[in-house]
């Protein structure tokens, strides 16, 4: 896959940002899509379907948040990344932007080498981490990496890629407990800066959709799953 086939969509309601930022990817070779707000990023999402955005939170009409929900709510950008970017540095803003289903976080101002190493990092891992057809066989859960499908029984669950990738980690060796380090790094890499609590959000996902039974908190250490 060359970076030409990777479709990114900007959403910044500041034009000077998107412009600067549009630049330096256009520059590796990535096609770029430009919105301002919102809704225009639905509807353009809509029409190219990204493989990544770079969303900004604070934005007229409809902000990164709501943005972002409403692309998570529809099963056709389950594998699409979706970067925010903000000025808001505080923890309580990355709680909301990963609660919303965000895969990273960027804060401004944007430093261009920075985000595009930054991007190069998570277009990698789209190419080739979960993508490779493994498929996990547990006694009462079949976990498909081709679909970021879970099945349980007679459900059959898509997940956004942080909360698959998670299961998909601590599933892959039961019984294995897994630090918190070790997970940052394999789930949102070593260039990619989240807070500790980033990881108890998505486990909390994950226990609501799949089940308390499998995930068992190792107290100041990290987690393992239990099949």
């Amino acid at each position: 896959m060359e970076n030409s086939s990777i479709k990114i969509l900007l959403v910044d309601d500041e034009q000077d940002i998107v412009e600067i930022i549009r630049f330096n990817l256009a520059k590796e070779g990535f096609s770029i899509y430009k919105a301002y707000d919102g809704q225009q990023a639905i509807k353009l999402a809509d029409e190219v379907h990204p493989n990544l955005i770079i969303l900004d939170i604070m934005m007229p009409k409809l902000d990164g948040i709501e943005t972002c929900q409403q692309l998570r709510r529809d099963s056709r950008f389950d594998d699409t990344i979706i970067v925010f970017l903000t000025a808001r540095g505080e923890e309580f803003s990355q709680l909301a932007a990963y609660e919303a289903g965000a895969d990273d976080y960027v804060t401004k101002p944007v430093k261009p080498k920075v985000l595009v190493s930054k991007v190069k990092s998570l277009v990698r891992r789209l190419k080739s981490d979960y993508k490779s057809g493994k498929v996990l066989q547990l006694p009462e859960l079949v976990i498909d990496s081709d679909g970021y499908q879970v099945r349980k029984g007679d459900d059959v669950l898509t997940l956004p890629r942080k909360e698959f990738e998670l299961l998909f980690l601590l599933a892959s060796s039961p019984g294995k407990v897994f630090k918190r380090n070790e997970i940052m790094n394999k789930v949102w890499g070593d260039l990619v800066f989240i807070g500790q609590r980033t990881i108890d959000v998505h486990i909390r996902k994950l226990r609501k959709k799949i089940g308390k039974k499998y995930f068992k908190t190792i107290k100041g250490v990290g987690y393992k799953f239990i099949p």
